[in-house]
């Protein structure tokens, strides 16, 4: 008998790790599919709301999201309509300009500057070092510019898929929540479809403030950069709205960019382009986010840092986006189960 319990017991246990490690390696399998979902469903509570302000002011469900659906999507395609022309014209001239630069013979002239100037780092041999690794992995780089190419694609059907799943979250987002609700026992459905609302609130506003801010930067990137006369003005100012949607590092990430590539046109602007970035991560630091974000969400600046390297870590771009409202949603359980449920003890 003792034989039969202790071989039940280890069969048991023998296919309750292996369905663990099924389950584990399912998720690992799906970890695209899942992402596509997490953004679509991310997006979804950022969308939701408009629709909520439209339907406090008399519009019906559908209407509202019909309305805000068209508003946003002829955005999208007029920001894409007016934008990417001049993208593909002002990256036309960087690599003509780059292309005129060397057969003019300047990017020589240049180079022996830099040999004069810095003689043991610029120096014959290591030239030759540079020029033998490429001649090496010409082939490697072959791929490589192959792999782009299918990363695009791969990059553009992942769009796709995002914005009709974003489209079926957003109209069915009330319908979710329901269904949700029913999953959890009567007596506690009130309370938790309360915190629940709380969560997804304060996420969705959390996607308006970050999308605010973005657009905020890009805006007065493009006034300032065509002021100061840089070259490639709605270019970089692309390049600041986008760098601006990753919290925490974007800004400050994008700026080096944009100042390093205010070079090209002289340093003067670079200089200038640099005090302006200084100035507007002041104003963005304490006066835009605390304005903008502080009616979204409340975390503590450590938090913050935290959960964005660790959701960027995880998840890249994504995981940094989602990581700083997931920590205000642990914050507000905390605050609103757990610390009531300690004191009562």
């Amino acid at each position: 008998m003792k034989i039969q319990n202790a071989f039940r017991l280890g069969l048991i246990g023998t296919l309750g790790v292996g369905l663990g490690i099924l389950i584990l390696m399912s998720i690992v399998s799906l970890a695209t599919i899942l992402t596509y979902v997490g953004a679509a469903l991310f997006l979804a509570l950022g969308i939701e709301p408009l629709i909520s302000f439209l339907e406090r002011r008399g519009f019906k469900r559908w209407l509202a999201l019909l309305t805000t659906m068209v508003v946003l999507l002829a955005a999208i395609a007029g920001l894409i309509w007016a934008i990417v022309p001049l993208i593909v014209d002002q990256s036309t001239q960087a690599i003509d300009g780059i292309t005129k630069w060397v057969q003019s013979g300047d990017a020589l002239d240049w180079l022996h500057q830099l040999q004069q100037q810095f003689p043991t780092v610029v120096n014959q041999d290591n030239l030759d070092s540079v020029v033998q690794y490429f001649q090496d992995n010409a082939g490697k780089i072959g791929g490589g510019v192959l792999q782009v190419g299918l990363g695009i694609i791969t990059g553009l059907f992942a769009t796709i898929i995002v914005v009709i799943l974003t489209i079926y979250f957003t109209s069915s987002l009330p319908a979710i929540k329901r269904s949700t609700y029913q999953l959890v026992p009567a007596t506690k459905r009130a309370r938790f479809s309360e915190l629940a609302d709380q969560i997804t609130d304060s996420v969705g506003k959390y996607v308006m403030g970050q999308v605010a801010l973005a657009l905020c930067n890009g805006i007065l990137s493009a006034i300032f950069l065509t002021i100061i006369g840089a070259k490639f003005a709605i270019l970089l100012a692309v390049v600041a709205f986008t760098f601006s949607l990753i919290p925490l590092v974007g800004t400050i990430t994008g700026s080096v960019i944009i100042v390093l590539a205010c070079l090209i046109t002289s340093p003067a602007t670079a200089i200038a382009a640099a005090i302006y970035y200084i100035i507007y991560m002041q104003v963005e630091a304490y006066v835009l986010s605390p304005r903008i974000m502080n009616r979204a969400v409340s975390v503590p600046g450590a938090v913050v840092v935290i959960a964005a390297l660790a959701g960027g870590s995880l998840l890249g771009i994504l995981g940094a986006l989602v990581a700083i409202p997931v920590a205000a949603s642990i914050l507000l359980i905390i605050k609103q189960v757990v610390v009531p449920r300690q004191n009562e003890l």
